[in-house]
């Protein structure tokens, strides 16, 4: 299930539980109770035409709860990158809320711009980048000299 109509019911975690994106957390769980409630498989099961279909509302209930009700899952869902097939890696999940927290208060701060913190997160990662290069070369180098062939410069 994604905001874009993906698997299940074909529409947003926010919209399953009748809620806004600035639902407080106090907002998620009455919405979640109420509709789980109303939706649980065992009170329809004197209905069997029903029943299928509380199922499947009531599974969506609860998906759409388990995301919005972790906050480090409802920050990767907003920003567009919670996939609920995908296993769940806990440090990616803690960095990412951390960069969304970091381009949250950027917009808000008159400090670090949007600009300055992709530049940066691309230091971050380039800079790895580059020194593992670098790395790498100079094994080549040894590598090179202990086989007795040249070291040509670039």
């Amino acid at each position: 299930m994604d905001r874009e109509g993906g698997s299940g019911g074909g529409s947003c975690y926010y919209s399953v539980l009748g809620l806004r994106k600035t639902a407080s957390s106090a907002d998620i769980k009455a919405a979640y109770r109420k509709l789980a409630m109303k939706w649980h498989p065992d009170k329809w099961t004197n209905n069997p035409q029903v029943a299928g279909e509380a199922k499947r509302r009531f599974q969506q209930i609860q998906e759409a709860y388990s995301v919005l009700s972790d906050q480090g899952k409802r920050s990767m869902y907003d920003a567009g990158l919670y996939d609920p097939l995908e296993e769940e890696d806990e440090d990616f999940c803690d960095f990412m809320q951390e960069m969304i927290t970091m381009m949250n208060s950027a917009k808000d701060d008159e400090g670090d711009s949007f600009e300055d913190l992709q530049r940066m997160f691309q230091e971050m990662v380039g800079g790895n980048a580059v020194r593992m290069d670098r790395t790498a070369h100079k094994r080549q180098q040894h590598v090179n000299v202990a086989a007795g062939r040249s070291i040509s410069r670039r």
